[in-house]
């Protein structure tokens, strides 16, 4: 069974926040993870993708942007969350020095984490994983959020759903394709953004997030060969 730890980490310049280490024996990653911008750490999605990570051999540390931890509903600016993400990392290298480090996270939380990286702030990071890359605001199509991303120097995993109204897949194929190797998309049939699935799709949600460990853990493992 995985072990749960409670941690604390200071963001630079903007006091503390709350942080939760899920480690499998033999873990084999640990994963950094940003919540979404409506929800925070504890949310369902991330507490079930945390266990079945760890099902997985992957460890992960989810952690509270500071407008989340000060109850706010307003995101912080970029900056600040680029901050967070990167002040997060340096908490898990911290924490489980013997494990490598991936990073990412839920929607808006993944996409910061690119920014991060766009910026050279996750440092001893291995590969970045988005599970729901938002590239443009509900049902307006865009690629604008996604320009950064030719500065990120890592291997990325893009887990997306054909219902997700985040991310017309007709504009995300081109631009993982563009990042040539350091790009890899796994698409999700009939799951949305929350990676819900329709009844008629014949696939509990269960399995879905099953899926995205799984797919995670197995790229993962490729980025050390």
């Amino acid at each position: 069974m995985a072990a749960e730890e409670k941690l604390r980490f200071a963001v630079p310049g903007n006091g503390e926040v709350s942080s939760l280490l899920v480690r499998p024996p033999a873990a084999r990653w640990l994963l950094v993870l940003g919540h979404g911008a409506g929800a925070g750490m504890a949310h369902p999605f991330l507490e079930k993708l945390a266990a079945e990570l760890a099902g997985e051999a992957i460890a992960s540390l989810r952690y509270q942007f500071p407008y989340m931890e000060d109850r706010r509903r307003v995101p912080d600016k970029p900056e600040l969350l680029a901050a967070t993400v990167a002040a997060a990392v340096c908490t898990a290298a911290q924490a489980a020095p013997n494990l490598p480090l991936l990073a990412g996270g839920k929607s808006m939380g993944g996409r910061m984490t690119s920014q991060a990286a766009a910026q050279g702030l996750l440092g001893p990071v291995k590969g970045l994983v988005f599970f729901g890359f938002p590239l443009h605001p509900p049902n307006r199509p865009g690629t604008k959020r996604a320009e950064h991303l030719a500065k990120v120097a890592l291997p990325m995993l893009f887990l997306q759903g054909t219902r997700d109204t985040l991310a017309d897949l007709t504009l995300l194929r081109p631009i993982c394709e563009k990042l040539g190797s350091r790009g890899t998309l796994h698409i999700i049939p009939e799951a949305d953004h929350s990676f819900h699935m329709l009844k008629k799709a014949g696939k509990a949600d269960a399995e879905v997030m099953k899926e995205l460990a799984q797919t995670t853990a197995y790229w993962a493992d490729k980025l050390k060969n």
